[in-house]
Protein backbone atom coordinates (compact mmCIF):
# COMPACT_ATOMS: atom_id res chain seq x y z
CA UNK A 1 0.00 0.00 0.00
CA UNK A 2 2.96 2.15 0.57
CA UNK A 3 5.13 1.29 -1.54
CA UNK A 4 8.72 0.98 0.44
CA UNK A 5 8.67 3.78 2.51
CA UNK A 6 10.67 3.62 5.70
CA UNK A 7 9.57 4.77 9.30
CA UNK A 8 10.36 5.23 12.47
CA UNK A 9 8.54 3.82 14.92
CA UNK A 10 10.78 3.56 18.52
CA UNK A 11 13.50 5.51 19.33
CA UNK A 12 16.07 4.55 22.24
CA UNK A 13 18.31 6.96 23.77
CA UNK A 14 21.50 7.39 25.99
CA UNK A 15 22.80 11.16 26.51
CA UNK A 16 24.67 12.62 29.07
CA UNK A 17 21.17 15.14 29.38
CA UNK A 18 19.54 11.09 30.08
CA UNK A 19 16.94 9.01 28.58
CA UNK A 20 14.98 9.96 25.24
CA UNK A 21 12.21 12.41 27.64
CA UNK A 22 14.67 13.70 30.02
CA UNK A 23 17.06 14.56 27.03
CA UNK A 24 14.24 16.52 25.24
CA UNK A 25 13.05 18.18 28.15
CA UNK A 26 16.49 19.55 28.93
CA UNK A 27 17.41 19.94 25.97
CA UNK A 28 14.64 22.33 25.16
CA UNK A 29 15.27 24.17 28.85
CA UNK A 30 18.79 25.46 27.54
CA UNK A 31 20.52 22.80 29.70
CA UNK A 32 23.91 21.51 29.30
CA UNK A 33 25.37 18.28 30.48
CA UNK A 34 28.85 19.44 29.94
CA UNK A 35 30.67 19.66 33.21
CA UNK A 36 34.56 19.69 34.10
CA UNK A 37 35.85 16.42 34.59
CA UNK A 38 39.58 14.65 35.35
CA UNK A 39 38.40 11.18 34.81
CA UNK A 40 42.40 10.37 33.99
CA UNK A 41 44.49 11.31 36.98
CA UNK A 42 47.58 12.11 33.95
CA UNK A 43 45.81 14.42 32.36
CA UNK A 44 44.49 17.53 32.98
CA UNK A 45 40.37 18.35 34.10
CA UNK A 46 38.46 18.85 30.40
CA UNK A 47 34.79 19.63 30.12
CA UNK A 48 33.24 16.28 28.87
CA UNK A 49 29.59 15.68 28.64
CA UNK A 50 29.55 11.67 30.76
CA UNK A 51 26.54 9.88 31.57
CA UNK A 52 27.91 8.45 35.04
CA UNK A 53 29.57 11.74 36.71
CA UNK A 54 32.16 9.22 38.61
CA UNK A 55 33.54 7.03 35.84
CA UNK A 56 33.55 6.41 32.31
CA UNK A 57 30.95 4.52 30.29
CA UNK A 58 30.89 0.91 29.00
CA UNK A 59 29.98 0.36 25.09
CA UNK A 60 27.65 -2.41 25.26
CA UNK A 61 26.06 -1.39 28.28
CA UNK A 62 25.08 1.85 26.58
CA UNK A 63 24.04 0.37 23.43
CA UNK A 64 22.23 -2.36 25.15
CA UNK A 65 20.25 0.50 27.46
CA UNK A 66 19.26 2.46 24.39
CA UNK A 67 18.02 -0.62 22.31
CA UNK A 68 16.19 -1.75 25.27
CA UNK A 69 14.78 1.77 24.88
CA UNK A 70 13.49 1.37 21.49
CA UNK A 71 12.07 -2.35 21.76
CA UNK A 72 9.68 -0.62 24.98
CA UNK A 73 8.76 2.60 22.80
CA UNK A 74 8.29 0.57 19.78
CA UNK A 75 6.04 -1.86 21.80
CA UNK A 76 8.43 -5.00 20.38
CA UNK A 77 8.75 -8.08 22.32
CA UNK A 78 11.70 -10.28 22.18
CA UNK A 79 13.03 -12.16 19.95
CA UNK A 80 13.36 -10.64 16.86
CA UNK A 81 14.77 -13.13 14.73
CA UNK A 82 14.59 -11.56 11.16
CA UNK A 83 14.92 -8.35 12.41
CA UNK A 84 18.41 -6.60 11.02
CA UNK A 85 20.94 -4.74 12.68
CA UNK A 86 23.30 -1.63 11.72
CA UNK A 87 25.29 -0.39 14.88
CA UNK A 88 27.81 2.25 14.13
CA UNK A 89 30.56 3.67 15.99
CA UNK A 90 33.54 5.13 15.37
CA UNK A 91 35.76 4.35 18.47
CA UNK A 92 33.90 1.01 19.20
CA UNK A 93 36.43 -0.61 21.98
CA UNK A 94 39.10 1.48 21.75
CA UNK A 95 39.04 2.11 25.04
CA UNK A 96 39.79 -1.51 26.03
CA UNK A 97 42.63 -1.68 23.50
CA UNK A 98 44.30 1.51 25.12
CA UNK A 99 44.00 -0.60 28.90
CA UNK A 100 45.34 -4.01 27.12
CA UNK A 101 48.14 -1.99 26.05
CA UNK A 102 48.61 -0.81 28.96
CA UNK A 103 48.63 -3.85 30.89
CA UNK A 104 50.89 -5.32 28.35
CA UNK A 105 53.21 -3.26 29.44
CA UNK A 106 52.91 -3.56 33.17
CA UNK A 107 51.31 0.27 33.00
CA UNK A 108 48.28 0.37 35.16
CA UNK A 109 48.69 4.10 36.23
CA UNK A 110 46.08 5.83 34.13
CA UNK A 111 43.49 5.36 36.52
CA UNK A 112 39.58 6.72 36.38
CA UNK A 113 38.22 3.70 34.35
CA UNK A 114 35.80 2.92 37.21
CA UNK A 115 32.87 0.25 36.03
CA UNK A 116 33.27 1.13 32.42
CA UNK A 117 34.84 -0.39 29.19
CA UNK A 118 37.76 -1.33 31.76
CA UNK A 119 35.72 -3.26 34.09
CA UNK A 120 35.73 -6.06 31.63
CA UNK A 121 39.41 -7.33 31.60
CA UNK A 122 39.35 -8.11 35.64
CA UNK A 123 40.50 -11.67 36.29
CA UNK A 124 39.43 -13.38 32.67
CA UNK A 125 36.35 -14.30 33.52
CA UNK A 126 34.12 -11.52 33.28
CA UNK A 127 33.74 -11.20 29.96
CA UNK A 128 31.87 -14.54 29.74
CA UNK A 129 29.87 -14.72 33.16
CA UNK A 130 29.16 -11.42 33.33
CA UNK A 131 27.03 -11.92 30.61
CA UNK A 132 25.30 -14.83 31.82
CA UNK A 133 26.97 -17.24 29.50
CA UNK A 134 25.06 -15.73 26.37
CA UNK A 135 27.73 -16.84 23.82
CA UNK A 136 27.99 -20.47 24.63
CA UNK A 137 30.63 -22.10 22.78
CA UNK A 138 32.03 -20.91 19.93
CA UNK A 139 31.60 -23.44 16.73
CA UNK A 140 34.46 -23.53 13.73
CA UNK A 141 35.35 -25.93 11.07
CA UNK A 142 37.90 -27.73 13.66
CA UNK A 143 35.14 -28.83 16.12
CA UNK A 144 33.84 -26.69 19.07
CA UNK A 145 36.37 -24.38 21.01
CA UNK A 146 35.27 -22.59 24.04
CA UNK A 147 37.22 -19.29 24.17
CA UNK A 148 37.11 -19.20 28.02
CA UNK A 149 39.56 -22.15 28.41
CA UNK A 150 41.59 -21.49 25.03
CA UNK A 151 44.35 -19.34 25.53
CA UNK A 152 46.88 -18.05 23.40
CA UNK A 153 50.36 -19.81 24.39
CA UNK A 154 53.61 -17.58 23.94
CA UNK A 155 51.67 -14.51 23.50
CA UNK A 156 54.10 -12.41 22.02
CA UNK A 157 52.82 -9.21 24.31
CA UNK A 158 51.60 -11.14 27.43
CA UNK A 159 50.19 -9.76 30.77
CA UNK A 160 52.52 -9.14 33.41
CA UNK A 161 52.34 -12.10 35.16
CA UNK A 162 50.78 -14.13 32.71
CA UNK A 163 51.55 -16.57 30.46
CA UNK A 164 48.88 -16.16 28.27
CA UNK A 165 46.42 -14.02 27.20
CA UNK A 166 42.82 -14.87 26.45
CA UNK A 167 41.12 -15.22 23.65
CA UNK A 168 37.77 -14.16 24.30
CA UNK A 169 38.86 -10.71 25.27
CA UNK A 170 40.46 -9.35 22.04
CA UNK A 171 37.64 -11.36 19.97
CA UNK A 172 35.28 -9.55 22.06
CA UNK A 173 36.74 -6.04 21.16
CA UNK A 174 36.53 -6.00 17.10
CA UNK A 175 34.91 -3.48 15.49
CA UNK A 176 31.58 -5.04 15.30
CA UNK A 177 31.41 -5.46 18.87
CA UNK A 178 28.56 -2.76 19.35
CA UNK A 179 26.44 -4.47 16.28
CA UNK A 180 26.71 -7.72 17.41
CA UNK A 181 25.70 -7.04 21.17
CA UNK A 182 22.72 -5.86 19.68
CA UNK A 183 22.00 -8.79 17.61
CA UNK A 184 22.76 -11.31 20.93
CA UNK A 185 20.18 -8.81 23.00
CA UNK A 186 17.18 -8.69 20.23
CA UNK A 187 18.07 -12.55 19.50
CA UNK A 188 18.39 -11.95 15.55
CA UNK A 189 19.15 -14.17 12.71
CA UNK A 190 19.03 -11.22 9.85
CA UNK A 191 22.05 -9.33 8.84
CA UNK A 192 24.15 -7.66 11.09
CA UNK A 193 26.32 -4.60 9.94
CA UNK A 194 28.53 -2.23 11.41
CA UNK A 195 29.46 1.03 9.38
CA UNK A 196 32.47 3.10 10.77
CA UNK A 197 32.59 6.51 9.35
CA UNK A 198 34.22 9.46 11.33
CA UNK A 199 31.76 11.10 13.08
CA UNK A 200 29.46 10.82 9.90
CA UNK A 201 28.82 7.03 11.15
CA UNK A 202 25.21 7.71 12.57
CA UNK A 203 23.84 8.91 9.69
CA UNK A 204 25.18 6.03 7.64
CA UNK A 205 24.39 3.33 9.97
CA UNK A 206 20.44 4.72 9.22
CA UNK A 207 21.04 4.95 6.00
CA UNK A 208 21.98 1.23 5.76
CA UNK A 209 18.80 0.35 7.93
CA UNK A 210 17.13 2.27 5.42
CA UNK A 211 18.30 0.60 2.09
CA UNK A 212 17.65 -3.15 3.92
CA UNK A 213 13.81 -2.20 4.29
CA UNK A 214 13.37 -0.50 1.09
CA UNK A 215 15.50 -3.55 -1.14
CA UNK A 216 13.25 -6.01 0.37
CA UNK A 217 15.74 -7.34 2.42
CA UNK A 218 14.05 -6.33 5.87
CA UNK A 219 10.51 -5.26 7.04
CA UNK A 220 12.35 -4.17 10.55
CA UNK A 221 16.02 -3.17 11.21
CA UNK A 222 17.61 -1.55 14.32
CA UNK A 223 19.89 1.40 13.12
CA UNK A 224 22.02 3.67 15.18
CA UNK A 225 25.40 4.50 16.98
CA UNK A 226 27.00 4.02 20.33
CA UNK A 227 30.13 6.05 21.64
CA UNK A 228 32.31 5.59 24.35
CA UNK A 229 34.87 7.85 23.61
CA UNK A 230 36.07 9.63 26.65
CA UNK A 231 39.54 7.59 26.67
CA UNK A 232 43.45 8.78 27.27
CA UNK A 233 44.57 8.47 23.62
CA UNK A 234 41.30 9.98 22.28
CA UNK A 235 41.94 12.94 24.65
CA UNK A 236 45.27 13.29 23.83
CA UNK A 237 44.99 13.14 20.30
CA UNK A 238 42.59 15.58 19.88
CA UNK A 239 44.39 17.91 22.22
CA UNK A 240 46.98 18.07 20.01
CA UNK A 241 45.25 19.02 17.27
CA UNK A 242 44.05 22.07 18.88
CA UNK A 243 40.37 21.40 19.01
CA UNK A 244 39.04 20.55 22.13
CA UNK A 245 37.19 23.68 24.18
CA UNK A 246 38.43 24.98 27.33
CA UNK A 247 34.96 26.13 28.81
CA UNK A 248 32.37 24.02 27.14
CA UNK A 249 30.95 23.99 23.94
CA UNK A 250 29.31 26.98 22.01
CA UNK A 251 28.40 26.05 17.57
CA UNK A 252 27.79 28.96 15.74
CA UNK A 253 29.30 31.24 18.37
CA UNK A 254 31.37 33.92 18.06
CA UNK A 255 33.68 33.09 20.53
CA UNK A 256 33.99 29.22 20.22
CA UNK A 257 36.42 27.13 21.69
CA UNK A 258 36.24 23.75 19.70
CA UNK A 259 34.59 20.65 20.81
CA UNK A 260 33.57 18.72 23.79
CA UNK A 261 33.59 15.17 23.57
CA UNK A 262 30.44 13.35 25.05
CA UNK A 263 28.97 9.79 25.42
CA UNK A 264 26.25 8.53 24.07
CA UNK A 265 24.02 5.99 22.25
CA UNK A 266 20.88 6.39 19.40
CA UNK A 267 19.09 3.65 18.19
CA UNK A 268 15.81 4.01 15.96
CA UNK A 269 13.22 1.16 15.03
CA UNK A 270 12.84 1.48 11.35
CA UNK A 271 10.05 -0.53 9.96
CA UNK A 272 8.21 -1.05 6.21
CA UNK A 273 5.34 1.69 6.33
CA UNK A 274 3.03 -1.30 6.20
CA UNK A 275 4.20 -3.42 8.96
CA UNK A 276 4.19 -0.68 10.95
CA UNK A 277 0.49 0.57 10.04
CA UNK A 278 -0.43 -3.21 10.69
CA UNK A 279 0.78 -3.17 14.57
CA UNK A 280 -1.44 0.30 14.80
CA UNK A 281 1.78 1.95 16.40
CA UNK A 282 2.62 5.38 16.58
CA UNK A 283 4.97 6.54 13.99
CA UNK A 284 7.04 9.66 14.78
CA UNK A 285 8.31 10.30 11.37
CA UNK A 286 9.43 8.46 7.88
CA UNK A 287 13.06 8.53 6.65
CA UNK A 288 12.95 10.52 3.13
CA UNK A 289 16.59 9.99 1.60
CA UNK A 290 20.04 10.32 1.87
CA UNK A 291 23.20 11.68 0.54
CA UNK A 292 26.75 10.11 1.10
CA UNK A 293 29.98 11.74 -0.20
CA UNK A 294 33.55 12.21 0.98
CA UNK A 295 36.42 14.82 0.12
CA UNK A 296 38.95 12.44 -0.76
CA UNK A 297 41.68 15.39 0.64
CA UNK A 298 42.78 16.09 3.89
CA UNK A 299 43.36 13.49 6.89
CA UNK A 300 41.15 15.79 9.39
CA UNK A 301 40.17 19.18 7.51
CA UNK A 302 37.35 19.91 5.19
CA UNK A 303 37.58 20.80 1.37
CA UNK A 304 37.11 24.74 1.28
CA UNK A 305 35.52 23.94 -1.72
CA UNK A 306 32.72 22.07 -0.18
CA UNK A 307 31.99 20.80 -3.32
CA UNK A 308 31.48 17.04 -1.76
CA UNK A 309 29.55 18.58 0.67
CA UNK A 310 27.30 20.57 -1.01
CA UNK A 311 26.86 17.17 -3.75
CA UNK A 312 25.71 15.25 -0.81
CA UNK A 313 22.85 17.72 0.65
CA UNK A 314 21.97 17.84 -3.06
CA UNK A 315 22.23 13.95 -3.58
CA UNK A 316 19.95 13.98 -0.03
CA UNK A 317 16.87 16.25 -1.21
CA UNK A 318 17.19 14.83 -5.32
CA UNK A 319 17.25 11.18 -3.64
CA UNK A 320 13.97 12.38 -1.12
CA UNK A 321 12.69 14.54 -3.81
CA UNK A 322 12.22 17.52 -2.62
CA UNK A 323 13.47 21.37 -2.86
CA UNK A 324 15.62 23.43 -0.56
CA UNK A 325 12.52 25.66 -0.05
CA UNK A 326 10.76 22.66 1.14
CA UNK A 327 13.03 21.53 4.16
CA UNK A 328 11.64 23.55 7.58
CA UNK A 329 14.48 22.96 9.89
CA UNK A 330 17.95 21.65 9.90
CA UNK A 331 19.95 20.07 12.72
CA UNK A 332 23.46 21.14 11.88
CA UNK A 333 26.88 18.81 12.55
CA UNK A 334 28.00 22.07 14.37
CA UNK A 335 30.86 20.45 16.33
CA UNK A 336 32.16 24.39 17.89
CA UNK A 337 35.50 24.44 16.19
CA UNK A 338 36.41 27.67 14.53
CA UNK A 339 37.36 26.00 10.60
CA UNK A 340 34.08 23.54 10.44
CA UNK A 341 31.61 26.03 12.12
CA UNK A 342 32.75 28.33 9.45
CA UNK A 343 32.19 25.67 6.84
CA UNK A 344 29.00 24.23 7.62
CA UNK A 345 27.94 27.65 7.64
CA UNK A 346 29.11 29.09 4.32
CA UNK A 347 27.23 26.03 3.10
CA UNK A 348 24.21 26.69 4.31
CA UNK A 349 24.57 29.99 3.34
CA UNK A 350 24.75 29.02 -0.52
CA UNK A 351 22.67 26.08 -0.55
CA UNK A 352 20.01 27.81 1.11
CA UNK A 353 19.40 31.70 0.38
CA UNK A 354 16.14 31.88 1.21
CA UNK A 355 16.86 31.10 5.44
CA UNK A 356 16.16 28.07 7.33
CA UNK A 357 16.13 27.56 10.91
CA UNK A 358 19.34 25.89 11.99
CA UNK A 359 20.81 24.67 15.17
CA UNK A 360 23.27 22.03 16.59
CA UNK A 361 22.84 20.49 19.94
CA UNK A 362 26.21 19.78 20.99
CA UNK A 363 26.16 22.51 23.19
CA UNK A 364 24.15 20.55 25.30
CA UNK A 365 25.17 16.73 24.60
CA UNK A 366 28.59 17.38 23.96
CA UNK A 367 30.17 15.67 20.61
CA UNK A 368 29.45 12.09 20.86
CA UNK A 369 31.37 11.40 17.77
CA UNK A 370 30.00 8.77 15.57
CA UNK A 371 26.74 8.78 17.27
CA UNK A 372 25.83 12.32 16.72
CA UNK A 373 24.60 11.89 13.66
CA UNK A 374 21.78 9.42 15.05
CA UNK A 375 21.76 11.84 17.81
CA UNK A 376 20.79 14.13 15.50
CA UNK A 377 18.23 11.81 13.82
CA UNK A 378 16.54 11.48 17.38
CA UNK A 379 16.40 15.39 17.58
CA UNK A 380 14.76 16.03 14.13
CA UNK A 381 11.85 13.25 14.76
CA UNK A 382 10.89 14.98 18.14
CA UNK A 383 11.15 18.19 16.36
CA UNK A 384 8.41 16.62 14.00
CA UNK A 385 6.49 15.21 16.64
CA UNK A 386 6.28 18.25 18.67
CA UNK A 387 6.29 20.29 16.04
CA UNK A 388 9.22 22.02 17.99
CA UNK A 389 12.80 23.24 17.00
CA UNK A 390 15.51 22.78 20.07
CA UNK A 391 17.59 25.82 20.59
CA UNK A 392 21.44 26.09 19.87
CA UNK A 393 22.16 25.82 24.03
CA UNK A 394 25.38 27.63 24.92
CA UNK A 395 24.73 29.89 21.95
CA UNK A 396 24.81 34.05 22.94
CA UNK A 397 26.67 35.71 19.73
CA UNK A 398 26.98 34.76 16.09
CA UNK A 399 28.65 36.17 13.00
CA UNK A 400 26.86 34.14 10.08
CA UNK A 401 24.37 35.21 8.73
CA UNK A 402 22.07 32.21 9.75
CA UNK A 403 18.61 31.92 11.32
CA UNK A 404 19.86 30.01 14.73
CA UNK A 405 17.25 28.99 16.73
CA UNK A 406 18.09 30.29 20.17
CA UNK A 407 14.95 29.27 22.80
CA UNK A 408 12.56 26.58 21.44
CA UNK A 409 10.51 27.58 18.37
CA UNK A 410 6.83 26.40 17.61
CA UNK A 411 6.73 26.26 13.87
CA UNK A 412 5.15 24.34 11.06
CA UNK A 413 7.57 21.56 10.70
CA UNK A 414 7.17 18.79 7.80
CA UNK A 415 10.44 18.15 6.41
CA UNK A 416 14.00 18.55 8.38
CA UNK A 417 17.54 17.89 6.95
CA UNK A 418 20.23 16.17 9.49
CA UNK A 419 24.04 16.86 8.85
CA UNK A 420 27.17 15.17 9.94
CA UNK A 421 30.46 16.14 8.56
CA UNK A 422 33.12 13.95 9.86
CA UNK A 423 36.99 13.20 9.69
CA UNK A 424 38.45 12.14 6.57
CA UNK A 425 36.20 14.01 4.24
CA UNK A 426 32.93 12.06 5.34
CA UNK A 427 29.44 13.94 3.99
CA UNK A 428 26.32 12.58 5.55
CA UNK A 429 22.69 14.17 5.10
CA UNK A 430 19.44 12.52 6.01
CA UNK A 431 16.06 14.03 5.33
CA UNK A 432 13.07 12.89 7.66
CA UNK A 433 9.83 14.20 7.20
CA UNK A 434 6.09 13.32 8.56
CA UNK A 435 4.13 10.50 7.82
CA UNK A 436 0.79 10.80 6.67
CA UNK A 437 -1.49 8.02 5.82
Amino acid sequence: MFSNQVVVTGIGLVSALGGLKPSWQRLLAGESSIKRHQPFPDLPSRPLALINQTSTSSLEELIELAVAEALQDAALEMPLPDCGVVIGSSRGCQASWEQLAREMRGDRGMGGWGDGEMGRWGDGRQGREGRQGRQGRQGGDKGDIDTHLFPIPNSQFPIPNSQTTNLEHWLELLPHQAAITTARQVGTFGPVLAPMAACATGIWSIAQGFELIQTGCCQRVIAGAVEAPVTPLTIAGFDKMGVLATTGAYPFARYREGLVLGEGAAVLILESADLALSREVPIYGQLLGFGLTSDAAHATSPSRDRQSAIAAVKQCLERSHITPAAIDYIHAHGTGTQLNDQNEAELIEKLFPQGVPISSTKGATGHTLGTSGALGAVFCLMALKHQLLPPCVGLQESDFDLDLVLTPRQCEVQQVLNFSFGFGGQNAVMALGRFFT
